[in-house]
């Protein structure tokens, strides 16, 4: 047993404490009042100080613990896969030599740390590891951080770790560090890998910078545990260009392909080996990115060939490549790839909202173009608003002068059945607040979810509170089953007799309803009433043929949605078009703006039929105007991007004499250079590196330029990372990274002393973890691990219950009672300079003196009882007396005795008195006692 300061230099206190006693007791005898009393108060004043100080040093009584505490932590990443067996026998061995008070805990690691049994006495054997690790990774630091907080704070204790000394993420020199300072030490046990057949592709080497047209070398490194066939494989930009079979020898082999680059942009080079047997899957792929000077290269994006712009673009000397928008990429790199993108009347309700989300981040962190053309599938009526395709346009989708429009009313059916529950009818809910959002509030509104039956969630009325509307409508909740007709009876019947010049209604819905009802009827009746219908089919399950033949008989529209995230768009559009007045379909000739960049209206400017109605954001710069002041070109910068929107088509049916003027092709060609990226080729390197386990990312100046950097990283799923760079020598950036593997984009942005932006655009990979990569146990590492925690390499099962270097203690803190202690001295001085010495000696002489008087009334007490009790005795001995001596005698005897007795009772003073009146007597004489001691 022993005691610990866990502040001992609180103890300087005690200097200015004991100077202040000092001057107090210098004051007393200064002015003579150095009496009994002051030399009390001095006394007590010191003890105060010293309890204080004491208290506040913490002082703590150290038990000596009887408990050894021990944590096995086991590696558990894909480089010892196949050792658990051998791992948990070790560990069984090892806990029957511990002592019945020593404790063990089992954890295990990869990239993360879980606990597989916590901190027990317990010898029953652990059968097998039961939680999930991440085993991509082997972070040594992390596990030890995590296995330290398992031993209780005042004790310390050993760490038992198996790896095979492979660290790939983290540092454990510095969990190390806090390990020592915690007293607790750090065994290593050699963890051997399984062997096991295995092939990876180590490095996949591309030129970072190509030009079209040359041929350039693709160079591949694959390292195997023995000789066999593998297949190679290597596409760009997900076009497969080479696919052959090569022969593959033991350790290191290196091999050279030849590729005609033939495409410029950002090209993504993807490797691929395909043996027959391997270990691990994760290591046979790798990516590079080069970019290749060269034509520009643009996407059309179009539903049909009508209109179409490619050969006035391919005449103008670009690269251009035509699809349909159900083939849009579904990465990032695949629309990297292009220079500008081009949406020639598509609607939005056939592209997903995740593909908008990728276009969206190209434009706005990598500087691609995008143009926007009209027609009847474009903008508003192609359901973008709200849309991050309309966040990225220069114009918004809604319109003003909406008092202009014609009445509305607009009534959603929307299915809320148990199969619509989750994201679908989140989406659909989404869409609904959408649609009332373009609405005006004279417009009129109705909400009907239905399962079973009908249910009025919003009546059909006027819309005079938006918000209230779209808070009662995302407060439907999924349940019951599908009864379409009802409920489209409902809507049909809300509607009929409103004196509005639009009636519409929107069904959605994903399954099924009984057939025996008259649909035809209640659609005719509907015609005449003026009500369209249009349906949405949500899913495989839908009546498509019902549905179908409902927005048919309703003239309106039929959408079959496999991907709910459209119906946002679907519901959108249907609003806009129901009140058909987005299109100013009348001919007219366009004004123009002052403007240098476009020189060709310097000659007249054609006429036009026809275009979408916008409104231009505050930004957005609008070189062409209709009649009515809306725009029908606008163009703003994006971000690094470059957008426009051309509100009429290309097609000639609504732009007119447009598509027949000389300069119309010099005007498509205007449009396409001014949205094309403005970045430069290769300001600076781009590489990769490991620092204490963590990625990092450098990029180096190619002119050793020192101005900060704005740097984008996004995945290639479009994910937007967070990034902070810092300068660490002239013309070098670092940045970290996370350490997931898989292709990443950059974009950097350099402004320059005169306020210019320069942009620059590339991509990287970063590789799969070096955990997959067979290079054996590190023997090293393992010892210098050991040697770090000052423990050893453990080489038999009972070494690991071996006595501690440290001595473990439980820990009493007295703070708490010396607290009290002072808090007693501190009243104790208070009521001695508040009553003096002598008051508190004279109260305490004076309760004794009281103690004394109350114990000797008291023993008076019991004597004056005592004599009472004798008293009582005689006089019942002589009544009884008297009773026999009246049996014996005459009459008159009996008379002169009771004379005589009467007399002798008198003479006594007793009469007839009581009991009562006794006691009565005793207490009396007690009182006045009491009082003449006092």
């Amino acid at each position: 047993m022993g005691l610990e300061l866990k502040y001992p230099l609180m103890l300087l206190l005690l200097l200015p404490a004991g100077w202040f006693i000092y001057l107090y007791m210098k004051q007393a005898i200064s002015i003579k009042k150095w009496t009994a009393e002051v030399k009390f108060t001095a006394l007590l004043r010191g003890l105060l100080f010293l309890v204080l100080v004491f208290a506040l040093t913490v002082p703590q009584i150290l038990f000596p613990a009887k408990e050894d505490h021990v944590i096995f932590l086991v590696d558990r990443s894909a480089s010892v896969q196949g050792s658990e067996a051998k791992i948990l026998d070790w560990i069984e061995k090892s806990a029957s030599e511990k002592d019945i008070e020593d404790t063990y805990a089992v954890a295990a690691f990869g990239k993360d740390t879980a606990i597989e049994r916590s901190l027990k006495k317990t010898n029953e054997p652990l059968s097998d590891f039961h939680t999930e690790t991440e085993q991509s990774e082997t972070n040594i630091e992390e596990a030890l951080t995590f296995a330290s907080a398992l031993i209780p704070n005042d004790s310390g204790g050993r760490i038992v770790l198996f790896t095979d000394g492979n660290e790939t993420a983290g540092s454990a020199n510095e969990a190390i560090e806090i390990l020592k300072s915690r007293h607790i030490q750090l065994d290593t046990v050699v963890v051997e890998q399984v062997h096991a057949d295995d092939l990876s592709l180590e490095e996949l080497t591309v030129p970072p910078v190509l030009f079209a047209g040359e041929k350039t070398r693709l160079a591949l490194t694959i390292n195997s545990t023995s000789a066999k066939k593998a297949a190679v494989r290597i596409s760009v930009n997900n076009r497969e260009i080479l696919k052959k079979t090569i022969n593959v020898k033991e350790g290191r082999n290196e091999f050279d392909f030849l590729h005609h680059v033939e495409e410029s942009g950002l090209l993504i080079y993807k490797a691929e080996i395909i043996p027959e047997e391997d270990r691990f899957l994760e290591n046979n792929v790798l990516y590079s990115v080069a970019n290749v000077k060269g034509t520009p290269k643009i996407l059309t994006v179009e539903v049909d060939n009508s209109g179409s712009i490619v050969p006035i673009l391919q005449q103008s000397g670009f690269a251009v490549e035509q699809r349909g928008p159900e083939q849009l990429p579904t990465t990032l790199s695949g629309y990297l790839a292009y220079q500008s993108i081009i949406f020639n009347n598509v609607p939005a309700t056939v592209i997903k909202e995740t593909q908008m989300n990728l276009i969206e981040q190209a434009v706005k962190e990598f500087g691609t173009g995008f143009i926007m053309a009209g027609g009847e599938e474009s903008f508003g009526l192609g359901g973008y608003f709200k849309t991050p395709i309309e966040k990225l346009l220069p114009v918004d989708m809604d319109i003003k002068g909406k008092n202009e429009m014609p009445s509305l009313g607009l009534i959603l059916v929307m299915d809320r059945s148990g199969s619509m529950a989750g994201n679908k009818l989140a989406l659909a809910k989404e869409a609904a607040a959408r649609s009332v959002s373009l609405l005006r509030e004279e417009d009129t509104l109705g909400f009907i979810a239905f399962d079973s039956g009908p249910w009025k969630v919003v009546e059909t009325a006027p819309l005079k509170d938006k918000d209230e509307v779209i808070d009662k409508i995302q407060k439907v909740s999924p349940g019951g089953g599908t009864e379409i007709y009802s409920s489209l009876e409902l809507a049909y019947e809300e509607l009929k007799d409103l004196k509005l010049q639009r009636k519409h209604i929107i069904l959605l819905t994903d399954g099924q309803s009984a057939l025996n009802h008259n649909y035809d009827l209640l659609t005719e009746e509907g015609k005449t009433e003026n009500i369209t219908l249009s349906t949405v089919a949500l899913g495989g399950d839908a009546d498509h043929a019902l549905l179908e033949q409902l927005a048919e008989n309703g003239g309106g529209r039929y959408y079959d949605v496999t991907d709910s995230s459209v119906i946002p768009s679907i519901l959108s559009r249907e609003t806009v078009m129901a009140s058909r007045t987005y299109i100013e379909d009348h001919p007219f000739y366009p004004g123009i703006q002052t403007s240098t960049d476009w020189r060709m209206f310097q000659e007249g400017v054609p006429q036009m039929n026809a275009y979408i109605a916008t409104t231009a954001k505050p930004r957005a710069a609008v070189p062409v105007l209709s009649e009515k002041k809306d725009p029908v070109l606008a163009e703003w910068q994006y971000g690094m991007g470059y957008t426009m929107a051309f509100t009429s088509d290309f097609s000639g049916k609504w732009s007119g004499d447009w598509a027949a003027w000389s300069k119309w092709p010099q005007f498509i060609n205007q449009m396409i250079t001014k949205s094309l990226p403005k970045y430069d080729s290769s300001p600076y390197d781009i590489s990769l590196h490991k620092e204490d386990g963590n990625t990092v990312l450098v990029i180096k100046s190619a002119g050793g330029s020192t101005l900060p950097l704005d740097v984008s990283l996004v995945t290639d799923k479009g994910k937007r990372l967070e990034t902070n760079t810092k300068i660490t020598g002239p013309g070098t950036y670092e940045t970290d990274i996370p350490d997931n593997a898989g292709m990443y984009f950059l974009s950097v942005n350099e402004t320059t002393e005169t306020g210019d932006v320069n942009n620059y655009q590339t991509g990287f990979t970063v590789p799969y973890s070096s955990e997959y990569l067979t290079t054996g146990h590190d023997e090293k590492r393992i010892a210098e691990l050991a040697d770090r925690g000052k423990g050893k390499v453990l080489q038999q099962e009972k070494d690991a219950f071996r006595p501690l270097p440290y001595s473990s203690y439980h820990k009493q803190s007295l703070s708490q009672w010396l607290i009290l202690a002072a808090f007693l001295l501190f009243f104790s001085e208070i009521a001695l300079r508040r009553f003096g010495l002598k008051r508190l000696a004279h109260w305490t002489r004076l309760d004794i003196r009281n103690k004394i008087r109350n114990e000797h009334s008291d023993t008076t007490l019991e004597k004056i009882v005592k004599v009472e009790k004798l008293k009582t005795r005689a006089k019942n001995k002589l009544v009884v007396q008297r009773k026999i001596t009246q049996e014996n005698k005459p009459e008159t005897e009996e008379k002169m005795n009771r004379t005589k007795v009467d007399k002798m009772k008198q003479s006594n003073g007793e009469g007839n008195i009581t009991e009562a009146e006794k006691e009565e007597r005793m207490r009396r004489l007690l009182e006045a006692k009491n009082r003449k001691n006092k």
